[in-house]
């Protein structure tokens, strides 16, 4: 009975996933065997495919401690287990932010990345990619209790000097009241053991692309920018997690504001604890209401609708779940979560995979329509050049050799140009290629960090901050001019060949950065925001470093990789469809010569030709109808998105 909405959900889009999948590869391998693949299609079915096998989903779970936040994932995804799977008890339990996900090459497991791993600088992306700096703990999953008593390790923490919980860039105060690691008598802080854990899992959601993002409260959101940089902004839904014990407090609210709210779709409220106001003295309706009242206080507090509030007890769902009590589970308010998370979370991120499918195969559909119908064309014109030969003497026969000679002669001068307009195009690429360098950007990522360490004052870091925007935002800037040049310049080579040669005139897409300025722009407001009113000693100073470094700096230098593979792929699709058409003009004009010299040389006849042409021709027109045949089922398929 456990959470069926989304698993009715994921289990649909899976089989979309899938099925489009299929289509998809059966679509390449009868392209092949006709003879209709091109370098320029390939690339775009690749795209197609890595768009479907890659499409993960990210659900993120962020709360301050004592919220529930571990016991509300135990409910949803590990009921079924028949008992807690992630550390939960009263206090602080997940003391590192946690990653669920399914990796079918790697074995069940949970893998922690040590706290010391700060002090080297990297963010917890690049240690992903270093397998020897994390404790790996296999995970059986034929014993339950086992497997939760290896998953307690992630709560682990250690006792240190309050110095030392410094250096690690983590919130030290000694103030209880503030976020943050308080100090204790003897000037010793405990913090956490782990800086991230990664859980290998293979839940059926887990297998079927979902990954949960578990924040361990909300003092980790400092500790790590990643976090609130860039995995919650990028994530598909966030629950945001409040307790109807405790209320909404003002640390909460600020989280609220500054991270999580004004962002797109998929931001929910759980209130969760509501059994606590089960009061067996009063009657269902008041216990009702004064759910009722909180969730109204909730969303004033917040500014959201009520409707996006969903009072739960994640306790007693998991106890339902585990006991199969249907009354209790619905009690619990957790199936109406479970639906809403549903509809919130798989028809947006499915309408995105579908228009990055479409985008691809529009460009697949159209390079081999072109193929055909330049083929097409090119038959039908010579099968109207033999029929004006049908009783016609030689010399007629050597005039019309001698036509398609001076046709071949001027494409040849044609390709000439088309070579020489490469050569240009080369250049351009190249210009356009150093506004993009990863070299030159580490060289002022290595500058940058330099002024910021050697700053004296919170002026001299927000001005090294400004200068490395500034330096991103002016190259991807020039970047869009090179890249327009570029266009001008294939635009005019597609309009020629057109003019001259009747081949298609394609019209290239512009080169888009649009999304990476808007993210440049988002990190530089958001870093900006947190060096306002920052009072500079040393220890801040090093948080700011670290804190830009982990966050802004290696989320521009991501940005700069994905416009580097954009680039790539952008200056291809430039390229190939002239050259497409062109190779196969070359072969239509070598194909009529030797059609005619062979007739001229009466080593065939002209009534030979003309069958072996009408052949040909029914051939393509039949590629052609089961062309569009297998276009029309990824068509479908892609209007059947979740």
């Amino acid at each position: 009975m456990s959470h069926t909405a989304i698993e009715a959900r994921f289990e649909a889009y899976g089989l979309w996933r899938a099925n489009l999948g299929n289509a998809t590869r059966e679509l390449r391998t009868w392209l092949a065997d006709q003879g209709l693949s091109q370098p320029q299609s390939e690339a775009h079915l690749d795209r197609m495919l890595n768009a479907l096998h890659d499409d993960k989903l990210y659900l993120a779970f962020v709360a301050e401690f004592s919220r529930g936040k571990s016991e509300l994932i135990n409910a949803i995804f590990f009921g079924e287990q028949g008992q807690r799977i992630l550390p939960s008890s009263a206090g602080r339990t997940t003391m590192c932010p946690t990653e669920i996900l399914y990796d079918s090459d790697k074995p069940p497991s949970v893998k922690l990345l040590p706290i010391e791993t700060r002090e080297n600088g990297g963010t917890i992306a690049e240690f992903k990619g270093f397998p020897d700096e994390w404790k790996t703990i296999p995970l059986d999953l034929s014993a339950p209790a086992t497997m939760a008593e290896a998953l307690k390790h992630i709560a682990e923490t250690q006792i240190v000097d309050a110095e030392r919980a410094r250096a690690l860039g983590l919130a030290v105060t000694n103030d209880v009241a503030q976020a943050g690691a308080t100090v204790g008598g003897d000037g010793k802080v405990e913090i956490p053991k782990w800086r991230y854990a990664l859980i290998n899992f293979p839940h059926p959601l887990l297998k079927d692309g979902l990954v949960i993002l578990d924040t361990p409260g909300l003092n980790a959101l400092g500790a790590e920018p990643e976090l609130t940089l860039n995995t919650l902004p990028n994530a598909h839904a966030v629950l945001f997690v409040l307790a109807a014990d405790t209320g909404v407090t003002q640390s909460e609210i600020s989280v609220w504001r500054e991270h999580i709210a004004g962002s797109h779709k998929g931001r929910l409220v759980v209130l969760n604890k509501v059994d606590g106001l089960w009061d067996e003295l009063k009657n269902k309706q008041d216990v009702e209401r004064e759910i009722a009242r909180q969730v109204t206080e909730t969303a004033r507090y917040l500014g959201v609708a009520e409707n996006r509030i969903y009072p739960v007890s994640a306790q007693k769902a998991l106890t339902a779940k585990v006991r199969n009590d249907a009354l209790l589970e619905d009690r619990s308010g957790i199936r109406v979560l479970e639906k809403a998370l549903a509809e919130e979370l798989l028809p947006s991120k499915g309408g995105l995979v579908a228009e990055t499918v479409s985008a691809e195969f529009n460009e697949v559909q159209a390079c081999i329509e072109r193929v055909i119908t330049q083929r097409l064309q090119g038959l039908r014109e010579h099968w109207g050049e033999l029929s004006t030969l049908n009783g016609k003497n030689m010399d007629v026969i050597e005039h019309m050799m001698e036509k398609v000679r001076r046709d071949k002669t001027e494409f040849d001068k044609s390709l000439q140009r088309f070579h020489a307009t490469r050569t240009i195009f080369a250049e351009q690429s190249s210009a356009l290629y150093t506004k993009i360098s990863l070299r030159q950007l580490d060289a002022m990522i290595a500058e940058t960090k330099k002024n910021m360490e050697t700053s004296l004052t919170t002026g001299g870091l927000k001005t090294a901050m400004q200068e490395f925007f500034a330096y991103s935002g002016s190259h991807i800037e020039q970047l869009t001019q090179d890249a327009q040049q570029i266009k001008t310049l294939i635009d005019g080579m597609h309009r020629k060949f057109q003019e001259e040669h009747g081949l298609a005139n394609i019209k290239p897409a512009s080169f888009s950065v649009m999304r990476y300025t808007r993210e440049i722009k988002r990190l530089q407001e958001k870093h900006e925001q947190f060096v306002k009113g920052l009072s500079l000693i040393m220890t801040e100073q090093k948080t700011v470093v670290r804190s830009f470094f982990e966050s802004a700096v290696s989320k521009v230098r991501a940005i700069f990789v994905s416009i580097n593979r954009d680039a790539d792929d952008w200056l291809r699709d430039m390229m190939a469809p002239m050259e497409s058409q062109v190779r196969e003009h070359q072969a239509q004009l070598r194909r009529r010569l030797e059609s005619i010299k062979r007739i001229h040389q009466a080593s065939d006849t002209l009534e030979a030709r003309m069958a072996e042409l009408k052949q040909v021709l029914e051939e393509i027109d039949e590629q052609h109808r089961a062309a569009h045949a297998s276009f029309s089922r990824i068509r479908t398929a892609l209007t059947q998105a979740p």
